[in-house]
């Protein structure tokens, strides 16, 4: 029999993902919930090539979604760990994957063959914009999750979300990979046919940003971490795991 308290995985995702999702039912979240999660996940993933001829075998599996799902997890969960401070909820890698992969329905956007029914120079501009909603979608969702569902104070929540961002796009600028990911994560087509399709314009920018913010995020960071290792408020009560 299903237990009351743990809210069904369509309500909760549902909730979740228009940000009504109260701190309690966020703690409530179980296995039931990461499996659901995962098939979505792996969905989405599956939904992304399903129509693209020139994808490789292991693109349409969807398994890269669910290992992608797994390593940014992982290095969040790496990030964020440190700047709880003592006596707030703990963070469990588990809880935060659950999460992520909860997060994963407004992906099913790519899935949509807007190659079908436009030229490709508009299917990447159409795509590039899905990718755009989607990634603001679940940013603010992470937001959202730090704060309510984690605790941290809004300073350790701005620099928990961003912190990570500009470490990744900085990476894959460095190592010429960002375009690659960009296509990649939007599903974007026979680029070579077009000679301006925005990408380079939203690298760019992405850039410029991630490399002017990541040592100040860093300086912040640091701060953070030393302020919670020091703090000596009074606990406040752990929420169950």
């Amino acid at each position: 029999m299903r237990n009351p308290d743990r809210p069904s995985f369509a309500r909760a995702a549902g909730l979740l993902l228009t940000f009504r999702l109260s701190r309690e039912e966020l703690a409530r979240l179980d296995g039931r919930h990461l499996a659901l999660g995962l098939a979505c996940t792996w969905l989405v993933g599956v939904g992304r090539y399903w129509d693209d001829p020139a994808a490789s075998v292991w693109r349409k599996t969807g398994l890269g979604s669910i290992v992608y799902a797994a390593v940014l997890c992982a290095f969040l969960w790496i990030v964020v760990a440190p700047l709880r401070r003592p006596g707030e909820p703990w963070l469990s890698y588990t809880k935060l994957l659950t999460f992520i992969t909860m997060t994963a329905p407004p992906a099913a956007l790519y899935a949509i063959p807007v190659e079908r029914f436009v030229s490709m120079s508009a299917a990447i501009q159409v795509n590039l914009w899905f990718l755009a909603v989607v990634a603001s979608w679940r940013v603010a969702l992470l937001v959202h999750y730090l704060s309510r569902g984690v605790g941290l104070r809004w300073p350790a929540v701005i620099v928990a979300t961003l912190l990570p961002l500009a470490l990744i796009v900085t990476v894959l600028t460095y190592f010429n990979l960002a375009d690659g990911v960009i296509s990649i994560m939007g599903g974007l087509r026979e680029r070579g046919e077009t000679a301006d399709d925005g990408v380079n314009g939203v690298l760019l920018v992405l850039a410029l940003l991630s490399y002017l913010a990541v040592v100040p995020l860093l300086l912040a960071y640091g701060v953070l971490v030393v302020k919670a290792r020091w703090w000596q408020g009074g606990p406040r009560r752990a929420l169950p795991r």
